[in-house]
């Protein structure tokens, strides 16, 4: 099974994203809500529906960057987001763009990419962020039998982040969406 681009828009198109829940994330959400500066540069990284994207779009935030490698996800996304102009959207392989960002929010992507590029997604996090700069989001802490998603844990997580980030959260997620509780790490990551 390979994880490219017609892969991901066969899986739009025929509407198969079992762990999209259809609205913005709450560790997400429950983060953005604290972040006093609205001019931060933010990406999402492989956004599918950018339920997060519109959530801080219409929370004042003013420069969201939203990136997928789905060719019909992305012609969706262009006419949901037409309306917020804080909302850049780009069809580009994650791992090909560059950009320097505040922020980067994490859901669901990680679980999404092969487990063989999870370093990779380490390293390219570190060099799209800021300095200083922060990863933050929710990664699966359980595993699962028919992937894609990708499951794996704190443990093997913090093997692939460390070179690159001090841990300032990293911990079980304390306000997942009832069908998640207990199988969620909530991560703030900094930039080294």
């Amino acid at each position: 099974m390979k994880l490219d681009a017609n892969y991901w828009n066969k899986r739009y198109i025929n509407n198969q994203t079992g762990w999209d829940i259809g609205y913005a994330s709450t560790p997400l959400t429950d983060y953005a809500k604290q972040i006093p500066n609205k001019d931060i540069q933010i990406l999402i990284p492989g956004c599918g529906n950018a339920y997060e994207a519109i959530f801080l779009a219409e929370n004042g935030f003013n420069h969201i960057t939203i990136l997928d490698i789905a060719p019909k996800l992305i012609e969706n996304l262009r006419e949901k987001c037409k309306n917020y102009p804080q909302i850049k959207v780009i069809h580009q392989d994650f791992f090909l763009h560059s950009g320097s960002y505040d922020l980067i929010l994490e859901q669901t992507f990680f679980c999404a990419i092969s487990p063989t590029l999870r370093a990779d997604y380490a390293k390219k996090m570190h060099e799209l962020l800021k300095n200083e700069g922060k990863l933050v989001g929710v990664l699966f802490d359980r595993d699962f039998e028919n992937s894609p998603p990708f499951g794996g844990n704190a443990e093997e997580y913090r093997n692939y982040f460390e070179p690159y980030f001090t841990f300032k959260v990293f911990e079980p997620c304390r306000n997942s969406i009832a069908p998640r509780a207990g199988s969620e790490l909530f991560m703030i990551l900094q930039k080294k």
